[in-house]
């Protein structure tokens, strides 16, 4: 299988993207420069509601209660075994084949391999850093909430807490799916298919009270001709632009930016004997310098 890199840019509007419980989970930020962070891990999360709503078996998955399924436990419930034991390689084999995130994101299966004498580890072939937004973020005042519940007949008790929101977050992330990393978890074409849909589909469809208000606005994979070609981080050649003589602490929806992504154009363009072929979705609410329909070979995805 072939490297390719991806370019995901999303909004949040009026909402918390990445709470930090460190924090009492305000959304996450790098205070010194006003930029709104989103981990990788909470990114993956998205995917993987996404992928187990749409029907298919995962190894980290939510249990019918909203709880995170214990590893060995699924791992026999996959396997149908009673008890732990450890795995021969044609119980790997059924694992890769039918949990479709570890074939994605790797995992750390916590069963000892037959004859190894130790648990299997994969590395995954579908790794993002952390995005970052491309404006500057600021938070809303946080807003005491309040929830009632009824434990008793005739009592009722309650809790506190704080809802932080930021105003407006153009947030960026660059992911890989390395070839070579591909072999080792037996990642498909239609796996990286799926991923494609996932990346577009996946935030809005799963909107919480806190979440809600997020939207994708572009994404693009590009596809290189081997496993032993990278161009690096493709936020390396967008640049965000204010419209209408707006200050950037004025953005407070995609409506009053435009996003350039002529360098990258170029850079893909300089480079398109490497590629093999570029798939893209960009919703017009994002208005853009230069056009993902001028790169030769490019082709737009479409998802019902």
């Amino acid at each position: 299988m072939n490297n390719s890199e991806i370019l995901f840019i999303y909004d949040a509007q009026m909402c918390n993207p990445n709470g930090d419980p460190d924090e009492e989970n305000r959304p996450r930020m790098d205070y010194p420069t006003q930029t709104n962070l989103v981990s990788d891990v909470r990114l993956k999360r998205y995917i993987r509601d996404y992928l187990q709503e749409q029907g298919h078996q995962l190894y980290v998955q939510k249990s019918d209660t909203g709880e995170t399924v214990n590893a060995s436990e699924r791992i026999k419930a996959v396997l149908g075994q009673e008890k732990s034991q450890k795995l021969t390689q044609e119980d790997l084999n059924t694992i890769l084949d039918k949990l479709v995130d570890i074939r994605l994101f790797g995992a750390t299966i916590p069963i000892k391999l037959e004859g190894k004498g130790q648990s299997v580890a994969f590395t995954g072939p579908v790794q993002f850093n952390w995005g970052y937004s491309l404006n500057r973020v600021y938070l809303l005042d946080s807003q005491t909430i309040t929830s009632h519940f009824s434990a008793e007949a005739g009592k009722e008790q309650g809790t506190m807490g704080k809802d932080f929101r930021v105003k407006y977050s153009l947030i960026a992330f660059h992911g890989v799916i390395s070839g070579y990393n591909a072999k080792n978890t037996g990642l498909k074409p239609d796996d990286i298919a799926l991923l494609d849909k996932a990346m577009v589909k996946a935030i809005p469809l799963n909107a919480t009270r806190s979440k809600i208000g997020q939207e994708p606005r572009l994404y693009l994979r590009v596809e290189y001709n081997s496993d032993g070609f990278i161009l690096g981080d493709f936020r390396k050649w967008v640049q965000l632009q204010v419209k209408d003589g707006k200050k950037d602490d004025e953005v407070f929806s995609a409506k009053d930016v435009i996003l350039d992504i002529s360098p990258l154009l170029r850079k893909l363009q300089e480079n398109q004997n490497a590629i093999a072929q570029i798939k893209y979705w960009h919703d017009e609410t994002l208005q853009t310098i230069g056009s993902l329909q001028e790169l030769a070979g490019a082709t737009p995805l479409a998802f019902k």
